[in-house]
């Protein structure tokens, strides 16, 4: 399969692009700076086309003679004007020049944000209230998406959560969050860790969200969003003790007190299951990449 994407320097792309090389698909990918992962831009069965996403008159000719389009990339501004201007309308582009390109599916990356403020049970049916811009675009995005009437190409949607790992290729990069690598650092310098009361998050690993995509991609679904979570609620306080027992750190943790209830709110992953029977439990992830922070605390890897 020859498949049209975006993002493929980015942590979650990086992974995806890595999964789609290993069993054979060719990408071409539409990146912004092919020196931020040298290794996978020069793999033999990627094509490169250097181009910002608002630069729309680019799509077209990269998508001809794709099967279909993964975009992952987000364009980023700080008012709702610049935010639409830089990421809801080239992606809204993006999906009308791939169907014009006669690509088969498209498939866009979304977020939890889309969904807005947290409740006792998520899930994929509610009705998308998004609290901030960056929930707005994605959920913007989405809108128009599964409006838009394409004959002959099935559109699909993937809200991930919170993505971990460590850099999927050596000169890759990783989660652009660094509270893992924060709360390292403070492990092995003895300092306190400070975290939320009751904080916590379905993680999924960057690995197993790759598949999510290339289950969907491969798939006959067409119109449906899916959550790329895992199953499994895992606390910021239980991730703080592996940490200080993995450092023997005399680090304390400071709970700061938001009138969280001990009771998670989670996200419903069974469709996933249903329809690709996919379910992900993180943990053992979890604790080779905290090993990882480590080390790169340590100054012990590049």
């Amino acid at each position: 399969m020859k498949i049209f994407m975006t993002g493929m320097t980015g942590f979650i792309g990086s992974y995806v692009a890595k999964a789609l090389l290993d069993r054979g698909d060719s990408i071409v990918a539409f990146v912004r700076n092919p020196e931020k992962i040298p290794s996978l831009c020069a793999h033999p069965q990627v094509q490169v086309v250097v181009g910002e996403l608002q630069q729309m008159h680019l799509h077209e000719k990269a998508l001809l003679g794709c099967d279909a389009c993964i975009h992952i990339a987000l364009g980023w501004g700080e008012t709702p004007t610049t935010m639409l201007e830089n990421d809801t309308l080239p992606a809204v582009a993006l999906m009308e020049a791939a169907a014009k390109a006669g690509c088969a599916r498209f498939l866009y990356t979304s977020s939890t944000a889309a969904m807005g403020a947290m409740h006792p049970v998520m899930h994929e049916e509610m009705r998308t209230v998004p609290s901030d811009l960056y929930g707005a675009t994605k959920a913007a995005t989405e809108a128009f998406i599964l409006g838009f009437r394409s004959p002959g190409m099935r559109k699909n949607i993937i809200r991930p959560g919170y993505t971990f790992g460590n850099p999927v290729v050596p000169d890759g990069v990783t989660q652009p969050d660094a509270r893992f690598r924060s709360m390292a650092k403070a492990a092995l310098s003895n300092q306190p860790i400070s975290l939320i009361q009751h904080d916590g998050t379905q993680f999924v690993h960057a690995q197993d969200l790759a598949r999510l995509y290339l289950a969907v991609l491969d798939s006959e679904a067409d119109g449906e969003v899916f959550l790329g979570l895992s199953q499994d609620w895992i606390s910021w306080e239980r991730i703080a003790q592996y940490l200080i027992a993995k450092c023997a750190s005399h680090s304390a943790v400071q709970r700061e007190d938001r009138g969280w209830g001990q009771e998670p709110c989670v996200f419903r992953v069974d469709k996933i299951e249903q329809h690709y029977s996919l379910s992900f439990h993180p943990w053992k992830a979890l604790e080779s990449h905290m090993d990882w922070c480590v080390q790169i605390a340590q100054n012990k890897l590049p």
